[in-house]
């Protein structure tokens, strides 16, 4: 059985354990939707063109050097299929709404956002929502940011929106780790964040920010009797990546399947 990984935020859940999702390719806006039949994707705006895409990784084959407790863990969730963000814009927002704040509180932001200034279409289990676009937060005023609780974020987004307008169409077609090293020139996106949206956008899970507080919290969840580094303790970074050496694959396979373990829907 395969799972379906839902770290993004926004992956909403139905009472009966269903998920749903609005996004935007670019050609169309879709509504996908999970449930104990499987994924559903449906083109409700648009052209069907370029469709979403999902990256399917499956633990199975971690290298030996991983903890067996922790490999053990992951094989029980199994094959997962991850949504590659098909919107870098989308992207780019939600790791800078991620800055400073929990991962409750930029859920909570994050579709405030959406639902305030975005777009709303109908879904399986509802209304859902997509982020506004790089052209529509340049239009926003002041108090509309700061009135969902944006206010840290006004700057950086609306830096972002600037940069996306002018170098869109060269970064949609960079790998990861040149997608990151791009996104650094944005004024306020450091190296996690254009980690995250890099990372998010192309699917590619070796790029990651790999001490992570996610990633900490739900490793050392999977695997509580393993003596991980503490929290302030800067060696989890090098000892997750030692684990799978120079292996890219490895790596985006022991990150995403961790996230995974943390957050997903059978």
């Amino acid at each position: 059985m395969t799972v379906l990984t839902t770290d993004h935020p926004a992956w909403t859940e139905s009472g009966s354990g269903g998920r749903a999702r609005a996004v935007r390719t670019a050609t169309g806006l879709w509504v996908l939707s999970w449930d104990q039949d499987g994924l559903r994707t449906r083109c409700v705006d648009g052209t069907e063109d370029v469709k979403p895409e999902f990256v399917t990784t499956n633990p199975d084959r971690l290298p030996d050097r991983v903890p067996a407790s922790l490999r053990t863990a992951l094989d029980r969730v199994g094959a997962s299929q991850r949504l590659a963000n098909p919107w870098l814009w989308d992207a780019i927002t939600t790791a800078i709404l991620r800055q400073v704040v929990r991962a409750g509180q930029a859920r909570k932001l994050y579709r405030q956002w959406c639902g305030t200034h975005g777009t709303t279409v109908e879904g399986p289990y509802g209304e859902l929502t997509t982020a506004p676009t790089a052209a529509q937060v340049l239009a926003l005023a002041d108090e509309q940011f700061d009135g969902i609780g944006a206010k840290f974020h006004r700057s950086v987004l609306r830096s972002a929106a600037e940069h996306y307008e002018l170098h869109a169409a060269e970064w949609t077609g960079m790998k990861a780790p040149e997608l990151a090293a791009a996104l650094t020139t944005i004024p306020r996106v450091g190296p996690w964040t254009a980690a995250a949206a890099a990372t998010d956008f192309t699917g590619d899970f070796s790029i990651y920010p790999h001490d992570d507080l996610a990633v900490r919290t739900w490793a050392a969840q999977a695997a509580p009797h393993y003596p991980w580094p503490d929290k302030k303790d800067k060696g989890f970074g090098p000892l997750w990546t030692g684990w799978v050496g120079p292996d890219r694959t490895a790596l985006h396979t022991l990150t995403l399947s961790t996230l995974t373990w943390g957050s997903h829907a059978r």
